[in-house]
């Protein structure tokens, strides 16, 4: 086991990270920008290394400086938590460069995967399903269109470097290709640095479910089962739920199996997780591989009793899986509500302010992962989430009731501040989200002011 970890990154899931080394005995360096230096994270961990000015690229994205304050601490791994460097091959690489344990999966693998195009071809190898699309990047408009025609309308262009949900936009015909197509390519070379962009199939009415791994070095892998992610704007999630409701528990089954059969494939190691799209006949397409951490992962957790950070520390320290499959036994219902400062009615724009009054829930089977507290200051230059509510109950019902029961406790506030919570509090209520025959296109039509359509599954043909 490590004696010392750096944590490289910031918000609730550097405090969650530096949580669980304390638990297993390890002590922690929390890294922080000039902003940052009254964090959570910051008062929590046993040191603390200022690295930068507040934007993220001179100081959570500036490798050498945090190599920097590792080898200053005498640090033996870096845990890079979700965003920033989290998936980025060339810094796990400098950190074994430097005699340092990254976190997550070899660099070779995250090379492999960590491109969004060359890991659907990749995976899609092993056997995993996928949905018509190219299997190169796209070169011009010209071939988007020949794609777009051979697959069918509609049609999403990703980024091959995205992530976070960043990078993706949908295309309902031939007509708006050319401009989507380069506006896409102009945002992904902005955001990542990288314009490449493929095209999948667009599934409307899809359901966004996805399984999480675990691997070690040594060919032994498990799944923890499903969660369900659909509940987003942007490409970005809102609400999570574990397991995925209202789906066959046979193909809930075979989609965890195939994932983990490929994790294992490509030499995986560590937590993963495989996303895939439900269509309405109730087949599923793998669509990507998250080589890190998830934010929802606190749902996983809540109905299997397994601490993912906890395994993730143990598998970088070389200790075999301890777990088998057999021992993994989901229990309940767990569902995630992100409680993000920004405005929903004006299209989730960040709305951040100082937290004047900053009151969680409490109560039984509930969990805030949150970095919050009175008088902190939420700045213009980091993601907006403030706050992951958790809640568990036997069923879902009572899962959500509890849900509701949780935000109508929590108290934040702040001059100019806005949260998201009276926008999940509606989702909560909605007809058919209750029913758990949601589908990824519910927060634009509760937008829209219009109620989701429900989606009755045609079921699998043969």
């Amino acid at each position: 086991m490590f004696e010392k970890v750096l944590i490289a990154n910031r918000g609730e899931i550097a405090l969650r990270i530096a949580r669980a080394c304390r638990e297993l005995g390890v002590r922690t360096v929390a890294v922080c920008s000039t902003a940052d230096r009254d964090s959570a994270v910051a008062r929590f961990a046993d040191e603390t290394v200022q690295i930068g000015p507040p934007p993220g690229r001179l100081s959570y994205l500036n490798a050498a400086a945090l190599i920097e304050a590792a080898r200053r601490t005498g640090a033996q791994a870096i845990h890079p938590g979700y965003g920033f460097l989290s998936e980025d091959a060339d810094f796990a690489e400098i950190c074994a460069e430097n005699g340092l344990v990254f976190i997550g999966p070899p660099a070779e693998v995250m090379l492999a995967l960590g491109d969004k195009s060359k890991a659907r071809t990749a995976l899609g190898a092993t056997g995993l399903p996928l949905p018509p699309g190219s299997q190169e990047p796209v070169a011009s408009a010209a071939h988007a269109a020949r794609v777009a025609a051979e697959i069918g309308y509609p049609v999403i262009i990703k980024a091959a470097a995205g992530g976070g949900g960043r990078g993706m936009t949908v295309v309902v015909d031939q007509r708006a290709l050319a401009a989507a197509y380069h506006r896409t390519r102009q945002s992904a070379r902005a955001v990542f640095g990288d314009d490449r962009v493929y095209l999948e199939r667009y599934l409307v009415h899809a359901r966004h479910v996805e399984v999480q791994v675990l691997c070690d070095g040594y060919g032994n892998g498990v799944h923890l089962g499903t969660r369900d992610c659909s509940v987003q704007r942007r490409h970005q999630k809102l609400i999570e739920e574990g397991p995925a409701p209202a789906l066959p528990a046979a193909m809930l089954d075979e989609m965890a199996s195939v994932a983990v059969r490929a994790a294992l494939a490509v030499g995986y190691q560590g937590a993963g997780t495989f996303e895939f799209l439900v269509d309405e006949h109730e087949q599923f397409h793998f669509i990507e591989i998250n080589c890190r951490i998830q934010v929802e992962h606190p749902v996983t957790e809540m109905i299997t009793g397994v601490d993912l950070v906890h395994e993730q520390i143990h598998i970088a320290s070389g200790t075999p899986l301890r777990l088998r499959q057999s021992e993994i036994r989901p229990r309940g219902v767990a569902v995630e509500c992100r409680v993000n400062a920004e405005d929903p009615h004006l299209g989730f724009t960040p709305a951040p302010g100082t937290l004047a009054r900053f009151i969680p829930p409490g109560g039984p089977f509930t969990r805030v992962d949150t970095h919050g507290y009175p008088g902190y200051v939420i700045g213009p230059h980091y993601d907006s989430l403030l706050a992951k509510v958790v809640v568990w109950a036997p069923e879902r019902e009572l899962a959500l009731n509890r849900m509701e029961r949780a935000l109508g406790e929590f108290v934040v506030s702040g001059p100019g501040l806005r949260t998201t919570i009276p926008f999940l509090r509606r989702v909560l209520d909605d007809a058919t989200f209750r029913k758990g025959r949601y589908s990824t296109t519910l927060v634009n039509r509760l937008l829209d002011g219009r109620p989701e359509q429900s989606r009755t599954p045609r079921r699998r043909s043969g």
